[in-house]
């Protein structure tokens, strides 16, 4: 799994103009799955997600974590991250899992995010065309590939 994490002061989420998820501080999650995923890749990412300390403190330090700040969370499901662009101009998403393992592992990302944050996480639909805002704080934009341990 490859995930993109932004830190917002805003995100959102609309899907054929209706918005259907919406948050102020927090995170915007991009998540993209391969084939090989398994639970042990949600469970790494999730205790990276949560504990990663990239919020302010008093000080103006990254200091806090998301728990800590009691942060919303929106979580969009993107295949085009395990994009391919070893040859030519157009990417290859081959590596990409099919809906039918993605799907249950994107699922069960967002339940065990919620069960780490003990609260509801947003998210976008699988596979729909979305329109994704946000309001990057800091920038802050940090990616982590659960393949990749660094």
């Amino acid at each position: 799994m490859k995930i993109v994490i932004q830190r917002v002061s805003e995100a959102s989420v609309t899907i054929n103009e209706a918005k259907v998820a919406n948050i102020k501080k927090g995170l915007l999650i991009l998540l993209g799955i391969v084939n090989e995923d398994t639970q042990e890749d949600i469970d790494f990412l999730v205790r990276k997600i949560t504990n990663l300390r990239i919020f302010n403190d008093e000080n103006d330090v990254m200091n806090k974590s998301l728990l800590d700040i009691d942060g919303e969370v929106i979580v969009v499901s993107q295949f085009t991250l395990q994009a391919s662009t070893k040859k030519g101009n157009r990417p290859s998403y081959i590596k990409a899992a099919k809906p039918d393992i993605a799907i249950p592992l994107y699922e069960n990302f967002v339940k065990s995010l919620e069960k780490e944050l003990h609260k509801k996480v947003q998210t976008g639909e699988f596979g729909a065309d979305m329109k994704v805002s946000l309001i990057n704080d800091g920038p802050v934009t940090i990616i982590i590939d659960s393949k990749n341990k660094e």
